[in-house]
């Protein structure tokens, strides 16, 4: 008997935001109902938990270079471009060969691996440059995802890498915010107001875009996964764009591409 085909009752998407629980996910249906946010430890919970979603839209970096293009991979630099003030937010991410050092078990010091993994970044890049220190600390997720897809390559076509600044971008009309979410580190409110009004208008149910985050999450990570949920929901329905259009692929064939 021929299986029933699908329809956007039967299909999950998710927006995903590394924390420092691990990884904070919003599963929700294409037009319709938003779980409640929950914490999981490992990326691999998300793509195949119960939802097991048709789109994940991650706001972490797909797709390493073996030497990284002066200012980065093409994606970061167009994204930056769009996003005026907030254009920070994007980081430089370094050679697939830096990425492995900032993980690696030896040294066990957090401080010497990051320079060590400069030190790679500075060698493999073209313009000698090597990546912030806030760069440093995501890089342990990045590597996650980089050996989940590598690992699972049919799992490639339903995992796009999204910036929530970029997605904030699309949902203002093209216009890049005027207002931080954070201020000398700390959470700014004004900022994050005025990122769940452009949520809600984005169609995020009111009480899911103003509720506390989850145990291992922070407000602003909410905030963050919600705006790659929109992004998931633009994927489904075809109105997503790729930064850039027409976009490199690393040595693994993973496109490397920002999607808002």
């Amino acid at each position: 008997m021929p299986q029933k085909a699908k329809t956007s009752d039967d299909i999950w998407l998710a927006g995903v935001d590394g924390c420092s629980g691990g990884w904070l996910a919003v599963f929700a249906r294409p037009d319709g109902a938003i779980l409640p946010p929950r914490v999981v430890k490992q990326f691999a919970d998300i793509a195949f938990g119960v939802e097991r979603p048709a789109i994940i839209a991650v706001d972490m970096p797909i797709g390493l270079p073996e030497r990284s293009p002066a200012g980065g991979r093409l994606a970061e630099r167009e994204a930056r471009a769009l996003l005026g003030d907030r254009k920070s937010s994007v980081f430089r991410i370094p050679s697939r060969r830096a990425v492995a050092a900032s993980v690696a078990p030896e040294p066990a010091d957090a401080r010497e691996r990051f320079f060590a993994a400069c030190a790679i970044a500075r060698e493999t890049s073209e313009d000698s440059k090597g990546f912030a220190k806030q760069g440093f600390y995501i890089l342990d997720k990045v590597a996650e995802i980089d050996t989940f897809l590598c690992a699972h390559e049919d799992h490639a076509n339903r995992v796009f890498e999204t910036h929530p600044e970029l997605a904030f971008v699309m949902m203002n009309g093209g216009q890049a915010l005027d207002l931080p979410k954070k201020v000398k580190s700390r959470v700014h409110p004004p900022g994050l107001d005025l990122r769940r009004h452009l949520l809600i208008r984005a169609g995020i149910d009111e009480g899911i875009a103003g509720m506390k985050a989850p145990k291992g999450a922070g407000d602003d990570d909410l905030i963050d996964a919600l705006a790659c949920l929109v992004t998931a929901r633009r994927l489904f329905r075809g109105e997503a764009r790729s930064h850039p259009q027409d976009p490199p692929r690393d040595a693994f064939g993973l496109p490397m591409a920002i999607w808002a």
